[in-house]
């Protein structure tokens, strides 16, 4: 960030003048503002990195200064300077989004030192994003992300076979992003303009999917109280997913076929011949080709449906990618509820890349969404966090059984250590003393600030400590 801008709003004539001066003084481009309305039309039309307020303003006071530049420019950061009385209203803008505040009287040095942290946030803030906006060019495609050697091979077949009309089947594993795939390929497609219509064939019986794919006349069967369009004439024009194709009926196969083949049905009930113009997009997490040697699924189909096969890879053999998907669902799901956007603390870092995400990538966007939610560390994410349990293995609870992520790490822990795996209660318990050790000595010893990162009282630290021997000093 080069020659930083910085608006100074402050009523006092002196104060303006002395900040502006030794703002200059470090290189900045500075302009100035007597008043909070004054403040306003500055921030509406130019555009500042940095923004320093006096919080008592005639007229628009700093409250309603830093309202309106989050509304205009959420990428500025403000600082906003208060009487040593008024320190509850300076905590109020924070919680609105300012970066800090400055408490009259103040030293010159202290308020540039606070610009200073706050240009080299900023500096790190555009760095990662014209990181992400460059990996996100290079390896995305309409939502998809991924940098592994697979993904990409993925992304590249996908963009090819797009613009065709072909019958694409998509196979992996339950979370991979089978769907995403899908509505990738519609929206790059000629039928873009056309309706994307889903049906989950899993969820589903035989009776239900057949009226559901294909339609019914009235009186069809008992409740039929009216004609009813299907999901091919619904998409007609545009794409229809089916999802695990791998479900349905020997029945359904054969009408299936028969729209592959011949572009056309009938209802259910009905004697009318239907003409569609469909693109079939289907996935599955089964193996279609042993399906066809066991005789569960019709050889003539499933050579219909695979003319462009798409394997996408598990999470788990993508490591790669794990960062990066976390990564952008912490910006997703921190814009979505508010928050500024957090990062993954080397701990949590270690434990995604470690964890094997038997859900993939669903369960990894599951897990980044409840840990944004539950996280209070100043926009970081601790690994309780991620576990998302008040006593899970890393506050010295045991593994929950609802949670694979805390007790498959607590295993990797036993085994790491040298401890039988089914002792985890003593896996536990020397994963606890490790942990409380390399909190001790992030915060230099300090009992106070550990017991807080831990989420305990500092008298059940001292006790923690005293069981497990740690000897380290009595600061804090």
């Amino acid at each position: 960030m080069s020659q930083p801008r910085i608006l100074i709003i402050d009523d006092e004539p002196l104060m303006r003048i002395s900040i502006a001066d030794a703002l200059k003084a470090e290189g900045y481009q500075v302009k100035v503002a007597a008043t909070g309305s004054e403040g306003v039309d500055c921030i509406k039309k130019e555009q500042f990195n940095i923004i320093i307020s006096d919080l008592r303003l005639p007229g628009l006071d700093g409250l309603q200064v830093l309202q309106t530049c989050k509304e205009v420019s959420a990428r500025t950061g403000v600082i906003v300077i208060t009487a040593h009385g008024s320190v509850e209203t300076a905590v109020e803008a924070m919680k609105m989004g300012a970066y800090d505040y400055i408490t009259k009287p103040f030293s010159m040095d202290e308020l540039l030192l606070i610009v200073k942290r706050l240009v080299k946030m900023l500096e790190l803030e555009d760095e990662n994003r014209s990181l992400r906006e460059e990996l996100e060019g290079r390896f995305s495609f309409k939502g998809i992300l991924g940098k592994n050697e697979k993904m990409r091979e993925v992304l590249e077949k996908i963009k090819l076979v797009a613009p065709s009309d072909s019958t694409i089947l998509i196979i992996g594993e339950s979370g991979t992003g089978k769907e995403v795939v899908a509505n990738a390929i519609h929206h790059n497609s000629s039928r873009r303009e056309g309706p994307f219509i889903r049906v989950s064939c899993a969820a589903l019986p035989e009776s239900l999917l057949e009226t559901e794919l294909f339609g019914h006349e009235k009186g069809a069967f008992t409740g039929a109280l009216r004609q009813r369009k299907g999901r091919f004439e619904l998409a007609h024009h545009g794409t229809l997913f089916l999802d695990e194709i791998g479900e349905i009926s020997q029945v359904v196969q054969v009408k299936l076929l028969r729209v592959l083949q011949e572009r056309q049905f009938e209802r259910v009930g009905g004697t009318s011949t239907i003409e569609v113009d469909v693109r079939l997009v289907c996935a599955t997490q089964r193996d279609l080709k042993k399906e066809v040697q066991s005789g569960r699924f019709r050889e003539d189909l499933y050579y219909r449906l695979i003319v462009v096969p798409v394997y996408l890879p598990p999470l788990r053999d993508r490591k790669e990618d794990v960062l990066l998907l976390a990564e952008h669902f912490l910006e997703k799901f921190g814009n979505r509820m508010g928050k500024r956007r957090g990062t993954l603390s080397e701990e949590a870092k270690g434990m995604v890349l470690r964890y094997s995400f038997p859900g993939n990538v669903r369960e990894l966007e599951n897990t980044i969404e409840r840990a944004v939610t539950l996280s209070n560390h100043a926009g970081n994410v601790e690994p309780w966090d991620l576990c998302g349990f008040p006593s899970c293995p890393y506050l010295g609870g045991r593994p929950q059984a609802t949670c694979g992520f805390c007790s498959e790490e607590t295993h990797l822990m036993a085994g790491e250590i040298g401890l039988r795996v089914e002792d985890l209660a003593a896996a536990r318990e020397q994963f606890e003393r490790q942990y409380i050790l390399k909190v001790l000595e992030k915060t230099q010893d300090n009992k106070t600030e550990a017991a807080r990162i831990l989420g305990v009282s500092r008298k059940a630290l001292w006790e923690k400590c005293k069981r497990y021997g740690i000897s380290k000093g009595a600061n804090g």
